[in-house]
């Protein structure tokens, strides 16, 4: 079962709506369909697992724990090379949702823009010249200074698989900022990270992934394993992404802790959703 934790003072808990069954068979769909693109395994360049497997685990995430609808409209920020964008081409409505995709490694977007976008016009994918030490180093924006490449409230659902595990704490705070501003009032964000909370300390020579290795540096909020460049795993203290949530004007209706501690868990990172109040 996930562990789910109890939020202080927490909106009154968003339900989704979905029919199980059909979740089930679009997630077997997915996997099983060999038409659908799916890049040579040796140009994956972020991430790890099956391509489609790990695409079609999130859809079902994105659906029962976010509950993205057919006519959303999406925000993927760090696409990478379409793992997420995949499993949604066959679930949002090709007239009324959408997706956009970013990302600052250009391989992945070039991929995208040639093996997903022709199929799904209703899919489309940018490069975000950020910098990033492993990703891009030679970005010509800091991450400071984000800016996303759209007009306010335009989204009503935001992805962050796999962004906030590899940017400093400032930079997170600069991230979600940008995310409050795009999403639509009532609209959702999924983000998912490492909370170095009591049980994953108290796991690391066990349970927890051995890959983990998580330590601090400084007196920071930040945690990395030695054995790897600081951004390649960065942890959080336990509260600091709620806060950083919080700051940012976005209410957290749910904080899911992922099995990468060694709990039990449907899903290996920790996840956050999040709801914009936005204007009204």
């Amino acid at each position: 079962m996930t562990e789910i934790v109890a939020l202080k003072k927490a909106e009154p808990e968003f339900t989704p709506t979905f029919n199980n069954d059909h979740v089930e068979w679009l997630m077997e769909a997915v996997q099983r369909n060999r038409f659908l693109p799916r890049p040579d395994p040796d140009s994956i360049f972020v991430g790890d697992g099956n391509f489609q497997a790990v695409g079609a685990e999130f859809l079902g995430h994105f659906i029962r724990k976010g509950g993205v609808q057919p006519e959303s409209r999406v925000l993927d920020i760090g696409c990478g090379i379409g793992r997420m964008a995949v499993p949604l081409t066959q679930y949002l409505d090709p007239a009324k949702g959408s997706y956009r995709g970013i990302d600052p490694v250009t391989g992945g977007i070039n991929w995208c823009q040639q093996k997903i976008s022709p199929a799904y016009p209703n899919f489309e994918f940018r490069h975000l010249d950020i910098a990033h030490s492993l990703y891009n180093p030679k970005g010509a924006v800091n991450g400071l200074e984000l800016k996303l490449p759209f007009e306010s409230r335009q989204f009503d659902f935001i992805i962050m698989t796999s962004v906030v595990t590899h940017l400093p704490d400032e930079e997170v705070n600069a991230y979600l900022q940008e995310v409050e501003r795009v999403l639509a009032p009532g609209g959702r964000l999924f983000m998912t990270a490492f909370v170095v909370d009591k049980t994953a300390q108290e796991n690391a020579f066990n349970k927890r992934d051995a890959r983990l290795g998580f330590q601090r540096y400084d007196e920071g909020p930040c945690w990395f394993v030695p054995e790897l460049p600081p951004l390649a795993a960065v942890g959080f203290d336990d509260g600091f992404l709620d806060n950083s949530l919080t700051r940012a004007g976005l209410s957290i209706t749910t904080k899911s802790l992922g099995h990468w501690r060694g709990v039990a868990s449907d899903h290996y990172q920790d996840l956050f959703i999040a709801e914009c109040k936005g204007d009204t």
